[in-house]
């Protein structure tokens, strides 16, 4: 759990970072216009695997692990890119998908955090040959559930907020200007 929520929410954001400062501000075809489908492929990655079937199959398959990682990398690279586009072009746009991407992440660690038994009996089967207890893996489960609840807001609000500030600054600029120069 902790690598994938690095990569979704460390790794890729400063990879967007990065890459935005290797290209140079506005040397390249903005991404605002896919912000939607790109929170869309991230948020439906995300449950993907974390349903139980499909994170199975990560554990068993060679290269499953890698796949599930990079996928989610690539999601997340994509959203936070398109997340940095919209924030200069349309921050409305940002801050809703910010909303809506951040919500349904801090529900699935809820649900992580908050289910009656553990989810991936599977996976410990996989990785473990079943030597864990039941309990051990319901703690294991719920401790996953809370890095998530943890990184969301960490992640997700502390870029609202960011793209908010800028935001209101920008209106308080633009007011700023319209009055008189000697005051009221």
């Amino acid at each position: 759990m902790a690598v994938h929520i690095l990569a979704m929410n460390l790794a890729a954001p400063a990879a967007v970072f990065a890459w935005r400062l290797a290209a140079g501000a506005g040397t390249e075809q903005s991404d605002a216009r896919w912000i939607w489908p790109a929170a869309t492929v991230q948020i439906a990655l995300l449950w993907f695997w974390h349903l139980p079937e499909p994170l199975a199959f990560a554990f068993a398959a060679p290269g499953g692990q890698a796949l599930m990682h990079l996928s989610l990398f690539a999601a997340a690279f994509w959203f936070w890119r398109a997340i940095l586009d919209e924030a200069e072009a349309a921050r409305w746009r940002a801050l809703g998908a910010l909303l809506f991407t951040g919500k349904l992440f801090c529900l699935l660690g809820v649900l992580l955090t908050f289910a009656p038994r553990s989810l991936y009996v599977r996976v410990a089967e996989i990785c473990f040959g079943g030597r864990v207890s039941p309990e051990a893996l319901v703690a294991d489960q719920q401790l996953a559930g809370l890095l998530m609840l943890v990184s969301c807001p960490l992640v997700y609000v502390l870029a609202g907020v960011i793209i908010a500030a800028r935001w209101l600054r920008e209106i308080d600029g633009r007011q700023a200007s319209y009055l008189p120069e000697e005051g009221y």
